[in-house]
C-alpha cells in the first residue's frame, strides 16, 4: 500500500492515496473521493458562476472535514483530480469567450458565416442564422492556394500577413484561427503562417486548423478552429487559474481533464486544443455508464443524467460508450470526436412558464444557482421543477443536501401560485402536478431522440439514472417509455463525478484519404495509421507518461457507398488494418450500414469509398475500487424516517407514505413502492407501480411490480 507519512509530535500518521473526480455544473459542483481501499465520500456544494474553481476549492475543504482529515493532509493525500468543466460550453452558450478573428484563403471569407448553405429550419420564415464567432470585419483573407491534391498553386504572401497583423494589433483582438483551403492535404502554409502571427502576436492565442481537425469539408473545419479559438483564451485563463490555486495549496498530484470524447487529458494538452472540453462535463456519465453496465452483466445501457439546470442522455453499446462527430452546441458546428450525447433543457432549476397559447411549459430556461428555485430563497421569484418537486412531497424542506440547504415551501407555493396556477385556473398542488408531469414527457423524449431515433429500442437496455433531481422522475420517464425496470447507482447524483475516475486518456486522431477501395493502395492506408498511431504513442508514452503496455489502438473508418452524402463510421480490428482485410470490412460496413439506414447494397455488388481514417489512442488509467458493503445490514422498518404525504401519479392524488433513510445500511433489501427514499445527496421516487430491491453496492433496482410479479433475483447484481 502505498502511504502518505504525515509527523505530529512523535506520532506518524499513514494516510492512504485518494482519488478526486470534479465535476461542475450550472448549479452544482459534485465531489465524490475514493481511498485506494475503495472507500468512498461524495458531496455537492453551490457552484460558483464568476469563477467556477472557488466551488472547486470550497469543495475540497468541505470534503476534507467530511473525512475527518486536516486540509493539509488532505492535499497531500490526493494523486489525482480528474476534472470536467463547463468553462468551454458556457462561453459558447452566453457567447462570451474571446474576441476572435479568422484568417483564411482568398474567397471564402464568408464561409464561415455561410455554413453549409442550408437553412436548418427551412419552412421557418423568421429562422435567423447563428452569430459567427468571427464577425466579418474580422474575417481576413490571404492570397495563397493549395489543391486538393496538396500542391502549392499560390505561394503564401507574407507581406499580406504582416498587413493583416497590423489590423489585428489595432482591434485588440484576443484569439485567431487560421483555416485555408486543402490544408489537410498540405499543411505548409498554415504551419507558416502559425509561426509569423505567433513571433508578432506573443499574447494573442493563435490556433490552425492542422492542430485541431486535419480533414476534408472546408466548413466543419472552419468551424471548429473558430470554436477551438473563441473559447481558447477563457479556458486555458481557468486551467492556469486552477494551476496556480492548486499549487498555492500544495497539490502535488496530477490534474487531468475531461474531454469530450469521454476520456482524460492533461491541462498542456487542452490548451493545444480547448474545443476538447466541449462537452467536457457530461460526457463522464457514458464512461460510468459502461463501467455500471459490465459490473451489473449488462453490455447495452442508456445513462440519464438531471443536473440542475439540463438532462443528458447517452447510450452505451457493448460497452462502448457511442462516439459521434457531428455536435454542436447553441448551433455552432464542432466535427471533433465526442460521446454522442441529447442534452435538454430539463433540470431541476427549469422554469415553467405559459406560453402564448396558455399551454404551461417547462423550460429550457433555468434559474441555476443564482438566484436557483424559489424555494432556495435566493431572491429567486420564478416556480421551477425543484419547486414543484417540493410541493409534491418528494423532497424533504429540512434535508435537502442533508440540511445544508433549508427549503422554503412557502416561497414556491407563491411562486406557483402567482405564476402558474393563478393564470390556468388550477390549485397549487395540481399546477405543480402539471409542471411535473410535463418536464418527465420532456425527458422521455430526449431519451427517444438517443435510442428510437437511432434505431435501438430503449426497453431492451439497462436503464441507469444519475443527477441530483433524476431519480424523482425515473419512474414517470420509464413508465411513459415501457421499461420495466432501472437502475440508480449509489453514486448516481455525482455520476459525472465518478465516471471521471473511470476514464482513460485518450487522443483522437484523423487523416482524410477519399478513394474507393477499388484504387486504394494499401501502402498508402497503412503509412497513414502508422502516422497517427506514433503520434499518439509519443503523446501518451512520452509525454503523459504511459507504459506502452497500457497503450492499444482503437481504428474507425469513415464509408459510404458511391453517390452517398452521408457517411457510416465502422469501427474495424487493428489486426484488420494491418492486414488490409477488404473483405472482413466490407462485410462489417454492409451490417452496419444495414443496422442504421434498414437496408444494403451488398447484394447489388455496389461500390464502397472510404472518406477518413481515425484511429482512438487509449492509455489505460489505474481505476479506483468500488467496494461491496461489509456492514451489517438492518431491518428495513428501522430505516423509515416518517410517513409524509406524496403525490401518487397513478392516482392523481396525495397519500401518506413511508419515506426511508438511503445512508442507513438496509444493503440486499426489498423496498416496497410507492415511497421516497433519501439520501444526503439525492432522494428516490419509487412510484405506485414499481418496488425497490437494493444491492450490495449500495444501489437500487426499481422494477414493474406486473411485469415481475416474483420481484428480481437478489443475484441480479452479483
Amino acid at each position: 500500500m502505498r502511504a502518505v507519512f504525515i509527523k505530529e509530535k512523535r506520532a506518524i500518521r499513514i494516510l492512504e492515496k485518494n482519488k478526486v473526480g470534479i465535476d461542475i455544473g450550472g448549479t452544482f459542483t459534485d465531489l465524490i473521493v475514493i481511498s485506494e481501499t475503495g472507500k468512498t465520500t461524495v458531496h455537492k456544494t453551490l457552484s460558483t458562476p464568476l469563477d467556477p474553481s472557488i466551488g472547486f476549492i470550497n469543495g475540497l475543504i468541505d470534503i476534507s472535514e467530511m473525512i475527518g482529515l486536516k486540509f493539509e493532509e488532505f492535499i497531500e493525500s490526493i494523486d489525482t483530480i480528474v476534472h470536467g468543466t463547463t468553462v468551454a460550453t458556457n462561453a459558447l452558450l452566453t457567447l462570451r469567450g474571446a474576441k476572435t478573428a479568422l484568417i483564411t484563403t482568398k474567397g471564402f471569407r464568408d464561409a464561415l458565416e455561410m455554413r453549409r448553405g442550408i437553412r436548418e429550419e427551412q419552412y421557418n420564415n423568421h429562422y435567423r442564422n447563428v452569430e459567427p464567432l468571427a464577425p466579418r470585419y474580422l474575417r481576413y483573407t490571404l492570397d495563397e492556394r493549395i489543391d486538393s491534391s496538396g500542391k502549392i498553386l499560390t505561394k503564401l504572401n507574407e507581406a499580406e500577413l504582416l498587413e493583416i497583423i497590423k489590423k489585428i494589433k489595432k482591434e485588440k483582438v484576443e484569439a485567431v484561427a487560421v483555416c485555408f483551403m486543402n490544408s489537410y492535404k498540405n499543411n505548409v502554409h498554415e504551419q507558416k503562417a502559425l509561426s509569423i502571427i505567433k513571433k508578432h502576436l506573443k499574447n494573442v492565442f493563435v490556433i490552425s486548423s492542422f492542430q485541431v481537425l486535419p480533414s476534408i469539408r472546408f466548413y466543419e473545419r472552419v468551424s471548429t478552429t473558430a470554436v477551438s479559438a473563441f473559447v481558447g483564451p477563457i479556458v486555458s485563463k481557468y486551467l492556469d487559474n486552477l494551476s496556480k490555486k492548486l499549487k498555492d495549496i500544495k497539490f502535488n498530484g496530477k490534474l487531468l481533464i475531461m474531454q469530450s470524447n469521454g476520456g482524460v487529458v492533461l491541462p498542456e494538452q487542452v490548451k493545444k486544443n480547448p474545443a476538447v472540453t466541449v462537452l467536457s462535463g457530461p460526457a463522464a456519465a457514458p464512461t460510468a455508464g459502461a463501467f455500471y453496465s459490465e459490473l451489473l452483466g449488462y453490455k447495452n445501457s442508456i445513462t440519464v443524467d438531471m443536473g440542475g439546470t439540463s438532462f443528458d442522455a447517452a447510450l452505451v453499446i457493448n460497452n462502448q460508450c457511442v462516439t459521434g462527430t457531428e455536435g454542436s452546441i447553441n448551433r455552432y458546428r464542432i466535427a471533433l470526436p465526442s460521446l454522442d450525447i441529447i442534452t435538454i433543457g430539463a433540470g431541476g432549476g427549469s422554469i415553467g412558464w405559459i406560453d402564448n397559447g396558455g399551454l404551461l411549459r417547462m423550460g429550457p430556461q433555468s434559474a441555476g444557482s443564482l438566484p436557483g428555485p424559489a424555494c432556495y430563497n435566493r431572491s429567486g421569484t420564478l416556480p421551477t421543477c425543484t419547486d414543484a418537486d417540493l410541493i409534491l412531497g418528494y423532497l424533504n424542506p429540512d434535508f435537502f443536501a442533508g440540511g445544508k440547504l433549508k427549503l422554503d415551501k412557502e416561497n414556491a407555493e407563491k411562486a406557483i401560485k402567482e405564476n402558474i396556477a393563478s393564470k390556468l385556473g388550477l390549485s397549487v398542488s395540481d399546477a405543480a402536478a402539471g409542471m411535473f408531469r410535463i418536464i418527465n414527457s420532456n425527458m422521455a423524449q430526449g431519451v427517444r431522440q438517443i435510442s428510437v431515433e437511432r434505431g435501438y429500442d430503449p426497453r431492451e437496455f439497462l436503464f441507469i439514472v444519475a443527477g441530483g433531481a433524476g431519480s424523482i422522475h425515473s419512474s414517470e420517464i420509464c413508465k411513459e417509455l415501457e421499461i420495466s425496470q432501472f437502475v440508480v447507482p449509489n453514486v448516481s447524483s455525482i455520476f459525472c463525478a465518478a465516471g471521471m475516475l473511470l476514464g482513460d486518456l485518450k487522443h483522437d486522431y484523423i487523416r482524410s484519404y477519399f478513394t474507393s477501395f477499388s484504387k486504394i493502395e494499401s501502402q498508402k492506408f497503412n503509412m497513414l495509421y502508422e502516422e497517427m498511431k506514433n503520434e499518439g504513442f509519443n503523446a501518451l508514452n512520452k509525454e503523459e507518461g504511459i507504459a506502452e503496455n497500457r497503450i492499444s489502438y482503437h481504428p474507425v473508418l469513415d464509408m459510404r457507398y458511391v453517390g452517398q452524402y452521408h457517411e457510416v463510421p465502422l469501427q474495424v480490428d487493428w489486426k484488420d488494418v494491418l492486414s488490409f482485410n477488404t473483405e472482413k470490412i466490407f462485410d462489417e460496413f454492409h451490417k452496419e450500414h444495414n443496422r442504421q439506414f434498414g437496408y444494403s447494397l451488398k447484394n447489388e455488388g455496389t461500390e464502397m469509398e472510404l472518406i477518413n481514417v481515425r484511429l482512438r489512442v487509449i492509455g489505460k488509467n489505474e481505476k479506483p475500487k468500488f467496494l461491496k458493503s461489509n456492514i451489517k445490514k438492518i431491518d428495513i422498518n428501522k430505516a423509515i424516517k416518517e410517513r409524509r404525504d406524496v403525490f401518487i401519479p397513478e392516482t392523481g392524488s396525495f397519500k401518506k407514505i413511508p419515506v426511508y433513510d438511503g445512508d442507513m445500511p438496509i444493503f440486499d433489501s426489498l423496498i416496497n413502492g410507492p415511497c421516497v427514499i433519501e439520501k444526503i445527496t439525492t432522494s428516490i421516487f419509487v412510484s405506485n407501480s414499481y418496488d425497490c430491491l437494493v444491492d450490495n453496492y449500495g444501489s437500487f433496482i426499481i422494477y414493474d411490480k406486473v411485469k415481475f410479479p416474483e420481484g428480481i433475483s437478489k443475484n441480479f447484481f452479483n
